[in-house]
């Protein structure tokens, strides 16, 4: 099931207008299919043109992802939740974040507290025709800074205070350290099989964040 949660501003690189979108708590069927006929063409060209250049590493590191099955594996876990940015009938975002127990604030608190609950986003990605990989202009900015308001405000919602905290890959890195404020805490060597560097959002953070401090 998905429910339609509130409407946002996204901005149109070619025009900087700001156009209206949609976020959904939840993902269904047309969201998917849109990622099927729509993204994954995308990706494929960008895969066989970088590898007829010879560049494959630098195809975006979140391109093997295959959301309908995460979707699918998700959907079955109370403590997961999937949020979605729909726009011109698009599906320009998608992300899948949790909030269960084993995910842990690292960074203390001003009251010099760690270990607190918080919101955990697992993966989160931008449709291809939003980033400069794949097109040279991208279509829309703004699409990571709504999914990570989303991320910030279930953290509210399960009175974890805004706290977030994720592992990016490392051509996302300046973006949740740049655009989004998050506190760097460095490669963590015991995610799964490769040291992906690990970045947590503070309650004093999240607040800037939202109040529009960090875009």
């Amino acid at each position: 099931m998905s429910s339609l949660i509130g409407t946002v501003k996204l901005r149109e690189t070619a025009t900087n207008a700001a156009v209206v979108a949609e976020v959904y708590d939840g993902v269904d069927q047309s969201h998917l299919a849109n990622w099927q006929t729509k993204w994954k063409p995308i990706i494929e060209a960008t895969r066989l043109r970088l590898e007829q250049q010879g560049a494959k590493n630098a195809l975006p590191q979140s391109s093997h992802w295959e959301w309908d099955k995460k979707a699918a594996h998700f959907q079955k876990l109370l403590a997961y939740r999937m949020f979605v940015v729909v726009c011109q009938g698009d599906t320009q975002g998608l992300m899948a974040v949790a909030t269960d127990p084993r995910h842990r604030t690292r960074v203390a608190d001003d009251k010099g507290r760690a270990g607190l609950g918080l919101a955990y986003v697992d993966y989160l990605e931008s449709a291809p025709w939003n980033r400069p990989e794949h097109v040279p202009q991208p279509r829309f900015r703004g699409v990571g800074s709504v999914l990570i308001a989303a991320a910030v405000q279930l953290s509210l919602d399960e009175n974890f205070k805004g706290r977030v905290g994720l592992h990016s890959l490392p051509q996302s890195e300046d973006f949740y350290r740049t655009n989004i404020g998050m506190a760097d805490l460095g490669p963590d060597n015991t995610y799964a099989n490769f040291p992906l560097r690990y970045f947590e959002m503070t309650e004093i953070a999240a607040r800037a964040f939202i109040q529009g401090g960090k875009k």
